[in-house]
């Protein structure tokens, strides 16, 4: 049952209801002994009598106690008071992240600002082999300074050694609901972020963390998770399936971070990126970038680069239709063709064109005779390449 605003836990007073979640209700409260606001997390009294549930809850006192880092909300302690067990935490003034998406996407400057921010939180833990298992907008709040505060370790897992019975108390699989079961594991988390292999009911380790921290990313840029459907079934089946849109990405997204959202977002958690201190790295490469590095600039250049080639080519074409017009006029012009001289000599019929003489040679006579009967003409003719020929009777 829900706690009625002006009730007493201890030196509590109740104010108001903050939410609830799979390990809790939330409440704001005073603590009158230190004059201050504080949040308590309280184990609902339907959980009292699990075991497990109780020492889920009690673990993540331990878990909040051994991180001390800006961007972690801090544990002040872990009470009782007339049988009901609640966690006294650091209450962040400000909303929740998921709060801010709803309004719409979230600027890339900002974005990548509170994704750094979050990277640095879940190193502090990694560090620490803590894993939270249920890192999602809900869990993460923003102050009014921009500052921002990782919330609700509850589901978080601490990573020792794989023998003794410790291991088996800090592994044991909280169960929200039946239909949360699978023939392989329990699924643990919130479906809209957890990763594939959790999908599967598989164990999850810190690349559950960064798969998480992508999907964060990718909602507060495009203001939409990458893997939604009516029921968390068809979530389940679309992580485990699908690949997100990334073309819904802003066009002033840095390559960087287009990058960065395929490693953390690798359905292959053996490709995908090992460590959040390399996406931290790679946001603050993406904060430094410059505007030519961006998806739209990208995508203009090549818009460009394609323009030019076909500028170019368009000019080349014209340039050759410029030069072909005149030449095949020219070759199309009329060349006058020479005008050839033929010389045709004509021989008049005789019998005795040719005397001989006696002896081996020729008289004078006879050789006057022969070049006195011979009269040369001069033919003019056209369009017929000219040639010397003789035109001489048969001797009879």
């Amino acid at each position: 049952m829900p706690l009625a605003i002006g009730a007493h836990l201890g030196p509590y007073d109740i104010l108001s209801p903050l939410g609830a979640g799979g390990m809790g209700e939330v409440y704001r409260a005073k603590d009158t002994k230190l004059g201050r606001d504080v949040a308590l997390k309280i184990l609902p009294a339907s959980f009292t009598n699990d075991p497990e549930r109780v020492a889920r809850f009690r673990r993540e006192a331990q878990v909040l106690a051994s991180l001390n880092h800006p961007h972690i909300a801090a544990i002040y302690g872990l009470e009782e008071s007339n049988g009901t067990q609640f966690l006294v935490l650091e209450l962040v003034d400000g909303e929740s992240l998921d709060k801010r998406i709803a309004r719409g996407p979230t600027p890339v400057d900002e974005a990548l600002s509170i994704a750094k921010q979050i990277t640095e939180a879940l190193e502090a833990a990694h560090e620490k082999g803590i894993i939270h298992r249920d890192l999602k907008p809900a869990n993460i709040a923003l102050t009014v300074d921009g500052q921002v505060k990782v919330l609700d370790f509850g589901l978080a897992k601490a990573v020792e050694a794989t023998s003794g019975p410790s291991f088996e108390a800090m592994n044991s699989p909280t169960i929200t609901s039946p239909a949360m079961m699978t023939g392989v594991g329990v699924i643990l988390g919130t479906a809209a972020y957890m990763s594939p292999e959790q999908a599967k009911g598989r164990p999850a380790d810190r690349r559950s963390d960064v798969w998480a921290f992508g999907c964060v990313l990718y909602e507060m840029l495009t203001g939409r998770p990458p893997f939604a459907g009516e029921d968390t079934s068809e979530v389940l089946a679309r992580i485990i399936e699908r690949d997100p849109d990334f073309k819904a990405l802003p066009p002033r997204t840095p390559q960087a971070i287009l990058r960065l959202l395929r490693r953390t977002l690798e359905k292959d958690r053996k490709r995908r990126l090992a460590d959040v201190s390399d996406a931290r790295i790679e946001i603050d490469d993406a904060l430094a970038v410059t505007p030519s590095e961006t998806i739209a600039a990208i995508v203009s250049g090549a818009r460009v680069r394609e323009g030019i080639l076909w500028a170019l080519g368009a000019t080349a074409v014209l340039t050759f239709g410029a030069l072909a017009i005149p030449a095949t006029l020219y070759l199309r012009r009329a060349v006058p063709e020479p005008v050839v001289t033929r010389l045709e000599v004509v021989t008049p019929p005789t019998t005795d064109a040719f005397s001989h003489s006696s002896g081996c040679g020729h008289s004078t006579r006879s050789r006057r005779s022969r070049s006195r009967g011979l009269p040369a003409q001069a033919i003019r003719s056209g369009r017929r390449t000219g040639a010397w020929s003789a035109s001489l009777p048969r001797a009879n």
